[in-house]
């Protein structure tokens, strides 16, 4: 893959269009009209704009560092490592969604085929909509006496 930012989006951009035939606008527009006709075009939109989201807070955190080396002094301060290190971390973040999206991309990828493609797609069908287990206490009757720990007595 290019070192570049922008050929990391346009090669990304390009596996998708090649993935699923139709340029990145008709694959956003298709996924909006009906999210549950190609649950695998859904999921790859969906990353494709979180890794867009993620490459723009890449430049923002790159621009405010250069910023802070073009007026710093020689040594570096507590506040240019905080911003090196919030680099770092867009960079990683931005990286973390690139491999998802190339994982949804590959049809081949590890976890997609044998025992752990049924287990995902069982969990799938199951999933849920709320908690697995009751999330507040049950109500008390009026008439019931209170006993045990903390009780009035």
């Amino acid at each position: 893959m290019p070192d570049g930012v922008d050929d990391v989006l346009e090669v990304i951009g390009q596996q998708i269009e090649n993935r699923f035939g139709m340029s990145l606008p008709e694959l956003r527009q298709a996924v909006e009209a009906a999210p549950q006709a190609n649950p695998e075009a859904t999921d790859v939109v969906k990353w494709h704009g979180l890794l867009v989201e993620s490459q723009t807070v890449l430049e923002r955190a790159e621009d405010n560092l250069l910023a802070a080396l073009e007026t710093q002094p020689s040594e570096v301060d507590d506040p240019m490592v905080g911003l090196v290190h919030r680099v770092n971390v867009a960079v990683a973040a931005r990286d973390g969604r690139v491999m998802v999206v190339r994982w949804l991309l590959d049809p081949a990828a590890p976890g997609k085929q044998g025992l752990a493609a049924e287990r995902l797609a069982r969990l799938s069908r199951g999933a849920r909509k709320g908690p697995a287990v009751q999330t507040s206490a049950p109500p008390r009757s009026a008439t019931a006496p209170a006993t045990g720990r903390g009780a009035l007595r």
